[in-house]
């Protein structure tokens, strides 16, 4: 099944390891076979990733990106996977497994869309804490 990209101008995105910019229009790719592939938008910078979740989320997208340490950066993920289990409650704690399922098969990108409900909890979580302390 072929993946439909609608690019907005300029936008950027990486495909099997290597950084593409659109061009000055509104363009429509069609990719016909499996590559890695993530928006630019989607990418979380190193120092971004300060938090259990986003650690996971940055060792995935490096995995997805970076095939020459795929392997290794894929086994750092299920490791940080295990403890997330740990910590989540039952509601959250399926996507935990499906994410460490999504790692296991290589497919890192519908791994990283299985942490978003993740990262919206660590959020408030992690706001809420603030508010405290404040």
């Amino acid at each position: 099944m072929a993946l439909n990209l609608t690019l907005k101008p300029f936008e950027r995105i990486i495909v099997n390891g290597c950084m593409l910019r659109n061009g000055g229009r509104k363009s429509t790719l069609t990719v016909e076979t499996r590559a890695d592939i993530i928006r630019e938008t989607d990418l979380l910078g190193p120092e971004a990733a300060t938090t259990p979740v986003t650690a996971v989320y940055f060792l995935i997208q490096s995995a997805l990106i970076d095939p020459e340490t795929r392997d290794k950066t894929a086994k750092s993920a299920q490791k940080r996977l295990a403890v997330l289990a740990t910590t989540f409650g039952a509601e959250l704690r399926g996507h935990v497994f499906e994410t460490a399922n999504n790692v296991s098969r290589g497919e890192y990108f519908t791994a990283l869309r299985n942490l978003r409900p993740l990262l919206a909890r660590e959020t408030e979580i992690l706001g809420a804490r603030q508010e405290v302390s404040a």
